[in-house]
């Protein structure tokens, strides 16, 4: 572990002394933000809809029979946008392409493919890292947003279909509660959990075990880890972020 923390560090000194974007391949680069974004972009809308689905069945009854109908689009919002959107989006990354990350590292690793690199004069840190690192910092604040969007809509037509609550009463609720400082918070979250699964999952792949079995080994670890790490800094963010606010329901 603390190898792996240790190469973390001199990645992330690396990648701030060696900063510049020339120097990045931008094929490569559109690569891997074909991986992070667009070929991840349906399962995360997919479970983005069915958990907006799942969130309205349990909620909404309960608001029912509170007679706070009006109340349901903005707590559904105010939900998804600070806390919902952001964490299943990283866990859809985590399982989808962070995984990917440290098994082709991995590979690389055991092939001495990273050690051919060093002979040909190209630094690794700027031809494997900062790829895959820039990709998952461009694309997950979108898919974030797009997520954020798909629940939303998930749940008002769950509202509207089994409720009858109008639509017109739950977005004008959900866009009353809604502020542009949210969503800028919301982005940001996304940013953080972005650099920490690139990083995490690329350091995790670079120091894996001259093994076939440490190719399998590095990859459920840096999976678990970048979990951990994405819940535990979730809850570090939303505490400095969201603990003083006032309450947005206060403005409906």
């Amino acid at each position: 572990m603390l190898n792996k923390l240790s190469l973390i560090s001199k990645i992330c000194l690396s990648v701030f002394n060696s900063l510049n974007l020339k120097k990045i391949d931008i094929m490569h680069l559109l690569q891997h933000i074909q991986v992070v974004g667009p070929s991840s972009l349906f399962i995360s809308l997919l479970t983005a809809f069915f958990i907006g689905m799942v969130f309205s069945l349990q909620i909404v009854k309960e608001f029912l029979y509170l007679n706070a109908v009006d109340m349901i689009g903005a707590v559904f919002a105010i939900s998804f946008i600070r806390e919902l959107s952001p964490v299943l989006t990283s866990i859809i990354i985590i399982g989808r392409v962070g995984s990917c990350f440290t098994a082709e590292l991995a590979t690389m690793c055991i092939t001495e493919q990273i050690d051919a690199l060093y002979i040909l004069g190209i630094n690794p840190i700027i031809y494997l890292i900062l790829p895959r690192l820039f990709a998952c910092l461009i694309m997950l604040p979108i898919l974030n947003l797009l997520s954020f969007a798909t629940s939303l809509s998930s749940s008002a037509y769950l509202c509207c279909i089994i409720y009858n609550i109008d639509p017109r009463i739950f977005f004008l609720s959900a866009f009353a509660s809604l502020s542009f400082l949210d969503i800028i918070k919301s982005s940001v979250k996304s940013l953080i959990f972005g650099l920490l699964i690139a990083l995490i999952s690329c350091s995790w792949g670079l120091s894996t075990n001259i093994s076939s079995k440490g190719v399998g080994t590095s990859t459920t670890s840096s999976v678990v880890i970048s979990l951990l790490v994405v819940f535990i800094t979730d809850f570090i963010l939303s505490y400095f972020m969201f603990s003083g606010a006032e309450s947005t329901l206060k403005l409906i």
